[in-house]
């Protein structure tokens, strides 16, 4: 009787036909990453969802107001001439990320760049001192302006003209952003009332001081505004527009947005571009406040002296005005409660219609 035998199971190695199989290739299996404790800690596992679907979307409604953001005017981004509802630089730019850039606000009269060229070595200044260099010329700037004004058929108006740092990482380094962006904007601005300009306006003695040289030199016209604008914000819950500020050891050094003059018994004042015993107060030197110290008031008879000011001086002065690019000249005849004067006063009054004089002649000053 014939004795049955069992088949040997085919191994790995055989296949069907009796040939050599080629094994399969074992993956292996990824080498756990040690903690700083030493212990092994498990690979992080993928997160699978859909990015439409995500939670937290539902949150974009209160976005939704964006796509009422108008076309015009035509802005210049990084050499491009896009739509305003277009304007955008990316979220990884210093300039919104940290502050990391310089600025300059400028008026356009009658088709003209006021005090251009004050306002381009002022630029281009302030870069150096935070060390920017920006990549474009101070004349080619000076055509990128010409050609938002002409995109735009501006005539009167105000170019604000922006350069950050640019694109780069999330950490502070500068080095990782290796070409500062440019943007200008040419649009209209209004800052306060227009019967303001007449009447005159009251302002309140920020409890916020100045920031100090040491610390960020006020000279330096940056993006980061935040000083001034906390002052601002004073000003706003006591019901009006602008705040003196003044430096830490309590002299008068600019207001959020403007520079400030006093005047006394027919003698004009304002306070220097460095203050304070230990010269820690600072203060923006203002195009406009540079145009009617130098140029404006020795047009009018007048004379404007430097001179460091406590806030009481303010308070007795017999008129008080700022001035500013967006602002121009406009009178203060109130300071906290105390009253200055009622209306603008004749020596306020005498400037600023000098200076409409000029900024609606046909010899507006570029230089």
């Amino acid at each position: 009787m014939a004795v049955k035998t069992r088949s040997r199971p085919r191994t790995s190695s055989t296949t069907a036909g009796g040939g050599p199989r080629k094994a399969k290739p074992v993956k292996a299996a990824p080498v756990p990453k040690k903690a700083s404790n030493g212990v092994a800690r498990a690979a992080p596992r993928a997160i699978k969802a859909d990015p439409q679907k995500l939670p937290s979307l539902a949150l974009r409604h209160i976005w939704s107001g964006e796509a009422e953001i108008p076309a015009n005017p035509l802005v210049w981004v990084n050499g491009r001439l896009v739509p305003k509802n277009q304007a955008v630089v990316s979220v990884y730019d210093h300039g919104l990320l940290y502050g990391d850039g310089v600025f300059e606000g400028i008026r356009v009269y009658r088709g003209k760049i006021f005090k251009c060229q004050s306002h381009m070595e002022r630029l281009y200044r302030c870069a150096e001192k935070i060390h920017l260099r920006i990549p474009v010329e101070p004349e080619q700037m000076v055509q990128v302006q010409r050609d938002c004004i002409a995109a735009n058929k501006l005539s009167d108006g105000y170019i604000r003209l922006v350069v950050t740092r640019g694109f780069g990482t999330l950490g502070l380094d500068p080095r990782k952003c290796p070409i500062p962006g440019v943007v200008c904007i040419a649009d209209q601005i209004s800052l306060y009332k227009p019967e303001f300009y007449e009447s005159g306006m009251k302002v309140v003695v920020a409890k916020r001081p100045k920031t100090p040289i040491p610390c960020l030199d006020p000279r330096i016209k940056s993006l980061n505004y935040l000083n001034n604008i906390l002052a601002k914000v004073e000003a706003i819950e006591h019901g009006c527009d602008e705040a003196i500020m003044l430096s830490l050891d309590g002299y008068v050094t600019e207001c959020t947005g403007d520079n400030i003059f006093v005047v006394k018994n027919g003698r004009v004042f304002t306070p220097p571009l460095v203050s304070g015993e230990r010269e820690w107060g600072g203060l923006l030197e203002g195009v406009t406040r540079r145009f009617v110290k130098e140029e404006l008031a020795p047009l009018c008879g007048m004379a404007v002296e430097e001179k460091l000011m406590r806030i009481e001086e303010v308070l007795e002065a017999d008129e008080v005005f700022l001035t500013g690019t967006a602002a121009e000249i406009i009178a203060v005849t109130q300071v906290d409660e105390t009253r200055i004067s009622d209306g603008e006063g004749p020596i306020t009054n005498k400037l600023r219609m000098k200076f409409r004089e000029i900024v609606a002649g046909d010899d507006i000053p570029e230089n």
